[in-house]
């Protein structure tokens, strides 16, 4: 077994020790804590769509969670790659579904893109939006002019996720970006988890624009950081949380600018992305949903291949085709010595992993 200073023998963080970087524990086990989690963090930077909610429907438990987070000190904050909606619109939602919130508690895409924009464009620049209200009220509370059309001639254009996006609308930020605007997207996420499944999200609308100029764009959403510094920024958190249910974007938003991470398995990514996770979208902490900021997390036990969490342990079988596991306990304490033992392998595939998720439950 191998662990190092600032881990108990259980790979539970010992209290007062010095916080690894995510990208330092990515290439370990899932770390344990011995506090529950909204004791041990300042602020929870929590994502929406398949965390909180899902379409306009809350996720079973989510308000409940959030509240009892919030009442034990935990900030929360709404960090979501979703720029359609003002803060103000979201916060109302929020409330609606029973989760404490105020527009100062939203952090969106959007306004991530219009600090980017900002920071590059004069006072009053023109910037076309390709998406909805969201993104031009951040414009405007950055200084910027939002506009419709190429033929005002844009500086840049900025486009972010509305289900009412219109091919008119896409045609003129096309010509825009052709003629050599700026291109910053709110987001690159493909898809976007909702009550009837995945649907497109602004990463698949973005390609028509990047399809028809050959322009790549800037994102400002997760996994890019600049989304991640808006909320740290706004909230001023000093042991930030992320919290999301997408390797892609949260987890791998967090490795990237060394925050811890739980994901919770309530969205997009499963049992099994999560086993299979390369190092750079790997979780600190993993959870069936938002009751797991409430809960302390047991350390993984990991070395020489094999992994133990609980009363589960994991291991390569003698011929390296499948990883096995013994034991008997909670589904979620295997799940974690699954990760433990396929994260320090070489290479696993799905197949290698299948009976053993299976095993526990999680069988797709």
């Amino acid at each position: 077994m191998t662990h190092n200073g600032d881990t108990t023998a259980t790979g539970v963080a010992a209290p007062g020790a010095p916080r690894r970087t995510a990208a330092a524990q990515a290439a370990l086990a899932p770390r344990g804590s011995a506090e529950p989690l909204c004791v041990a963090y300042d602020v929870a930077l929590l994502d929406l769509d398949g965390v909180v909610y899902l379409g306009s429907g809350p996720v079973p438990g989510a308000a409940e969670a959030l509240r009892k987070a919030a009442s034990r000190g935990m900030r929360l904050a709404f960090v979501t790659n979703n720029a359609a909606r003002t803060p103000a619109a979201i916060a109302a939602h929020l409330t609606r579904l029973g989760v404490p919130a105020a527009a100062g508690d939203v952090v969106t895409s959007g306004q991530a893109a219009a600090r980017l924009l900002a920071r590059q464009l004069p006072p009053g620049a023109p910037v076309l939006v390709v998406g909805g209200n969201g993104l031009r009220i951040a414009l405007r509370e950055r200084g910027l002019r939002p506009v419709s059309a190429a033929a005002e001639r844009p500086a840049a254009v900025v486009q972010g996720f509305s289900p009412d996006l219109s091919y008119a609308l896409l045609a003129e930020g096309a010509l825009a970006v052709a003629r050599g605007a700026l291109f910053v997207a709110a987001n690159a996420d493909v898809t976007l988890p909702t009550a009837r499944g995945a649907e497109m999200g602004n990463g698949s609308l973005v390609q028509a624009i990047v399809t028809a100029t050959g322009r790549q764009p800037i994102v400002a959403g997760k996994p890019e950081t600049p989304l991640h510094a808006e909320a740290v920024h706004r909230t001023g958190a000093k042991r930030p949380l992320v919290v999301g249910d997408r390797l892609d974007t949260d987890i791998e938003g967090a490795v990237r600018a060394g925050a811890d991470s739980l994901v919770v398995l309530t969205g997009v990514s499963t049992p099994a992305d999560v086993v299979l996770a390369p190092a750079t979208r790997r979780p600190s902490y993993l959870a069936a949903d938002l009751g797991g900021l409430l809960e302390p997390h047991p350390g993984v036990r990991a070395a020489d291949g094999a992994a133990q969490c609980g009363g589960w342990t994991a291991r390569p079988d003698g011929g390296g085709r499948r990883l096995e596991l013994t034991g008997s306990g909670e589904a979620l304490d295997g799940l974690r010595a699954l990760c433990g033992a396929a994260w320090q392998a070489a290479a696993v595939t799905a197949a290698m992993v299948t009976p053993a998720l299976a095993e526990l439950g999680f069988a797709d």
